[in-house]
C-alpha cells in the first residue's frame, strides 16, 4: 500500500509455471512494475505472500534472491567504464567464478544473443546500438542461468523494426534457455508477441488472465481499450485496413 491507504496490488493473484512467460500489460500507474519488486524483494507485500521456487522473499536473503531472479531493464543499465564482455561477466565475477569459466559463458552467452563476432566482446557501451545495448542487458541477466527472468519494458526504448527483431530474438533464445519470465508492457501488441499468456492489470487488479488468443476476444471493456488502441496499418482508396500492427488482436489468434 502507498502512503494514505492506497492499494497498489489489489486481491492480485497469478502463478508463473517454469519454462512459461507471462506478459503483464496495462496503463502507467496499474502496478505492472510494483509486480516485479515485488519478486525480487525490493518490495514486500503488506499482506499475502510473494513465492519464488516455492519460498517466500521474506525467507529469502536479499541478495541470494537476486541472484536466482535475472532482471532487464528498459534502459539497459550497462556499466559505461566496462566493456562488453565485463558487463556481461559482473555476476559471475561476483559469484566468484574462476576467470576461465566467467570468459567461456560470456562467450557462449554472447551467441547466443547474437553478438557472437570476437570484435563485440572488447566493444564500450557507447559504441552499440540500441538494439546491441538491450542484447548485452539480456546476456547479462542471464548470465549465471537463473531460474527466473524479469523484464521491464525491455523493448520499450526501441524503433518499430528493431523492436519486431528483438521479439523475434527473445523467442529463439526463450526456446533455448525455458526460463520462467514475467514481461511487463504498456503495448498490448508486444504482450500477445511473446507471453504464452497475458495478463491485463487495471488500477491494481488483474482483470484478465488467459491465452493470447483468448485475451484478444475479450469483450471486458478495459481490456478492450487497450485492444482498440492497437494501430491499424492503413490501405489505399477502396481497400479494407490491414490488420493491425505485429502482435495485435488480428495476430494473436495465429500466434
Amino acid at each position: 500500500m502507498r502512503p494514505g491507504g492506497l492499494r497498489v496490488l489489489d486481491r492480485f493473484s497469478l502463478t508463473v509455471e517454469s519454462g512459461d512467460v507471462l506478459a503483464l500489460v496495462g496503463r502507467s500507474g496499474s502496478g505492472k512494475t510494483t509486480v516485479l519488486k515485488l519478486v525480487n524483494r525490493l518490495l514486500l507485500p503488506d499482506a499475502g505472500a510473494v513465492l519464488v521456487e516455492g519460498r517466500d522473499t521474506r525467507e529469502w536473503e536479499p541478495i541470494r534472491l537476486r541472484r536466482r531472479v535475472g532482471f532487464v531493464l528498459q534502459d539497459v543499465g550497462l556499466f559505461p567504464h566496462l566493456n562488453v564482455a565485463g558487463n556481461v561477466g559482473v555476476v559471475p565475477r561476483l559469484e566468484g567464478w574462476p576467470p576461465e569459466r566467467t570468459t567461456a559463458r560470456v562467450d557462449e552467452l554472447l551467441d547466443l544473443v547474437g553478438l557472437g563476432a570476437p570484435s563485440v566482446a572488447g566493444r564500450w557501451p557507447d559504441e552499440l546500438s540500441g538494439g546491441q545495448r538491450q542484447r548485452v542487458g539480456v546476456a547479462r541477466a542471464l548470465a549465471i542461468d537463473p531460474p527466473v527472468l524479469l523484464m521491464d519494458e525491455p523493448f520499450g526504448a526501441l524503433d518499430p523494426l528493431t523492436r519486431a527483431e528483438l521479439h523475434t530474438e527473445f523467442r529463439r533464445i526463450q526456446q533455448r534457455v525455458r526460463k520462467s519470465v514475467v514481461i511487463v508492457t504498456h503495448d498490448m501488441g508486444e504482450a500477445f508477441a511473446l507471453g504464452d499468456r497475458v495478463g491485463v492489470l487495471e488500477g491494481g487488479r488483474l482483470i484478465a488472465l488467459d491465452r493470447p488468443e483468448v485475451v484478444a476476444a475479450s469483450r471486458e471493456p478495459l481490456v478492450r481499450r487497450l485492444l482498440d488502441a492497437l494501430p491499424v496499418v492503413p490501405r489505399g482508396p477502396g481497400t479494407d485496413a490491414a490488420p493491425r500492427a505485429e502482435g495485435g488482436a488480428g495476430a494473436a489468434a495465429s500466434r
